[in-house]
């Protein structure tokens, strides 16, 4: 065989090796993935069944076990994180008639099924343990048939001067009103009314 004919023997094999065990890497990370969703997913079962705090441990009503999408690494975004220059107080309704009060964090901006989104991330005002942190809460095309109507929350890690954040809507979850409506719970901001289909995280508990 030719010195050339051999060379690019080797080339090809080397790339297909390289295919191969890249194809197998992301089976393997999607696996790990799908693997620490069911993780969590656990948790709060065991928690809502019967945690301290949980919405189903008070006026006898009796838990039937939560409804999930399936575990979707597509639906795990990176998002940029769009700065809000003067920032304003946010009033936000609650289901009891009420409003709470929030800072204007930031803009994460991500595109999910070619669309471009943008979701208004906002911060914790009111006095106590969690006061500063951040609060997402989002509607999308599924809520009041698959998901909750009222909308579901996501929770976001501020980490200081970061430039992106990573909304993993596999992780979505149900404000405590879609179990108990004694609980207060504040509706998303208009800003945060997506028009696709988030069909990830929790589904609507009463179906």
């Amino acid at each position: 065989m030719k010195t050339s004919k051999l060379i690019l023997v080797i080339l090809i094999g080397a790339v297909a090796g390289i295919v191969i065990y890249s194809m197998q890497n992301n089976t393997s990370t999607d696996e790990g993935y799908v693997e620490f969703i069911q993780q969590e997913r656990a948790e709060m079962e065991k928690f809502m069944k019967g945690g301290d705090g949980s919405p189903f441990g008070q006026d006898n009503i009796v838990f039937e076990g939560l409804k999930f999408f399936p575990a979707d690494v597509r639906y795990r975004v990176k998002a940029k994180l769009k700065p809000i220059e003067g920032k304003k107080v946010v009033l936000l309704s609650t289901s009891d008639g009420k409003e709470q009060k929030y800072l204007e964090y930031a803009f994460a901006e991500f595109e999910l099924d070619g669309v471009q989104n943008q979701l208004l991330i906002l911060e914790v005002m009111e006095m106590g343990p969690q006061r500063g942190k951040l609060f997402l809460a989002f509607s999308d095309d599924t809520s009041g048939r698959e998901t909750y109507g009222a909308g579901r929350y996501l929770d976001v890690k501020k980490v200081p001067a970061a430039k992106s954040v990573e909304l993993d809507f596999n992780l979505a979850y149900n404000p405590y009103c879609a179990y108990n409506d004694k609980y207060s719970c504040p509706f998303p901001p208009k800003e945060n009314l997506l028009k696709i289909a988030i069909r990830a995280g929790e589904m609507n508990y009463h179906q």
